[in-house]
């Protein structure tokens, strides 16, 4: 097969790849400002898909009009610009919609974003085939060839995007990299410049040169830069400063959500209100275990960490924070010392913990979730149990969970669950304020030995901490579950998303 022979292959692989680049790109672009959730994938590949159809039968009939490589390097060329055109678009569209509800909103701006380079991108396989159909006896060969190198295309797009590039270069410059592999692809391969072709090189020029006004509106705009501090294989990672009640506070944001706020010059002060719920719960581990063993399942700006490893020097603490980059700005931004005895395992909670060793923890603390961003495999019974494993008999699992108290069917079905493996479940707060049908970020807790709100509070005045903090007492928790339990999350069965929809959509 000769050089000459390879370039319609080489033109819908590369198409190919760069459109599953792009869609893989466009969760990480839209995290910042609506999150990562299911509505969000699931407009980002409703659309792409849509967009890609549309550019299947657009490019039929533009082939059948006018089957020549011109017309293929027009694409091409189309394809980089609209794909740069993303950036700019993005910074002019992000607060756009800000007074359009949450769903309508999540796909008015995946389709301002993404549909033009999709539907540009989804016109090069039919433009390619018909090409090269010369002989109609050989269609089925060269359609199943174009169509599997295609495939071929999106499969390295997608892996080498989501394994590799993203921590390499980040979203942006993925994006300037797309835009100008097209452009160059299309003046390599595309017949631009061609004797015969006079009429398209205006075209070309015009081309180039909004090509060179997005990337100059783009740099005006600041739109090639990123938002992120690091953008890491999970997380765009921001950092903020901002003074709350006298105090600078240094905050911790993951996409878009907070996860972390820290008073550098003291390690004791907690914001959350659920944090002082957990450091209630230290305090009384403390009074019989001062060397408390305790495992945190995930780390963000490692606030209770610190805390504890300030208040209770004894104590030996672990943390499993799933992100590498995020323990790192942990120890650059957020005061967690080089020297500390804090231990920090970069991997997957539900891989880790089986791990661990069994009924030597006297505390595990469940901080992995934060908002609307609940890793699903962790409030599972199975990986309850797990977690069970490692608690000694009097051990403590506690986990905070947001959710209406009332009308939340996640925080039901968590605490349905963890019934299934701890003897006492109580639902906590930082306060009385139990009839409040807002949603509030309550700590669930786990337990084989029981305890009272008088045994949580006493601990934590003795330590010479104020508490607030209540139980939902055991008839009206009895009465709660008994109205509606939820439902049993086990890993066949976990809908947490679903659960947490109608919050999410009143939220935002």
């Amino acid at each position: 097969m000769s050089i000459a022979s390879l370039k319609p292959y080489v033109v819908v692989f590369t198409a190919s790849a760069c459109i599953l680049v792009i869609e893989i790109v466009a969760g990480r672009i839209l995290a910042p400002v609506i999150g990562v959730s299911l509505y969000t994938w699931t407009s980002i590949i409703g659309i792409v898909l849509a967009g890609i159809s549309l550019g299947n039968y657009l490019g039929g009939r533009i082939a059948d009009w006018r089957p020549h490589p011109t017309t293929l390097g027009l694409i091409l060329l189309a394809g980089g610009i609209s794909s740069l055109a993303i950036l700019p678009i993005f910074a002019a569209v992000a607060d756009l919609f800000d007074s359009v509800p949450i769903l309508p909103r999540i796909v008015l701006i995946v389709t301002s974003l993404f549909i033009a380079p999709s539907i540009i991108l989804g016109m090069v396989t039919p433009v390619v085939i018909k090409l090269e159909l010369k002989d109609l006896q050989k269609t089925g060969n060269v359609v199943g060839r174009i169509y599997a190198l295609s495939t071929a295309g999106s499969i390295l797009g997608t892996f080498l995007t989501g394994f590799v590039l993203i921590q390499w270069w980040g979203t942006r410059t993925i994006l300037v990299v797309v835009s100008l592999v097209l452009v160059l692809l299309a003046l390599a391969l595309g017949n631009l410049w061609r004797p015969g072709t006079r009429n398209i090189a205006p075209v070309g020029v015009a081309l180039l040169a909004v090509v060179a006004g997005l990337v100059g509106i783009g740099f005006a705009r600041s739109a090639l830069g990123s938002p992120c501090l690091e953008e890491s294989a999970y997380f765009c990672i921001k950092v903020k400063d901002e003074v709350r009640d006298g105090r600078e506070i240094r905050i911790l944001t993951l996409d878009a959500l907070r996860h972390s706020f820290t008073d550098l010059s003291d390690p004791a002060h907690l914001v959350y209100t659920y944090e002082k719920v957990f450091a209630d719960m230290a305090d009384y581990i403390a009074e019989t275990e001062p060397g408390m063993r305790v495992l945190f399942i995930g780390g963000g700006g490692y606030t209770m960490p610190r805390y504890l490893e300030h208040t209770y020097p004894e104590s030996t603490l672990e943390v499993i924070e799933i992100d590498p980059a995020v323990t790192e700005v942990a120890l650059e931004q957020f005061g967690l010392r080089p020297d500390t005895g804090i231990i920090s395992y970069n991997e997957d909670a539900r891989m880790k913990i089986p791990r661990l060793p069994h009924d030597k923890y006297d505390l595990v603390v469940g901080d992995a979730f934060n908002d609307l961003s609940v890793p699903y495999h962790l409030t599972t019974k199975e990986f309850n149990e797990d977690v069970a494993a490692l608690l000694k008999e009097d051990g403590i699992y506690v986990a905070n969970v947001v959710d209406e108290r009332q009308d939340g069917r996640f925080l039901r079905s968590f605490a349905s669950t963890l019934k299934e493996t701890f003897d006492y479940v109580y639902v906590i707060r930082g306060d009385s304020n139990w009839d409040s049908p807002s949603r509030h970020t309550y700590v669930i807790a786990g337990a084989n030995q029981p305890f009272t709100a008088y045994d949580l509070n006493s601990a934590a005045n003795r330590a010479g901490r104020a508490s607030t903090t209540e139980l939902m007492p055991g008839a009206d928790f009895a009465l709660w579950l008994k109205e509606d339990p939820g439902v049993v999350l086990t890993d066949d069965y976990v809908p947490v998303d679903n659960m947490l929809a109608p919050l999410y959509l009143e939220s935002r």
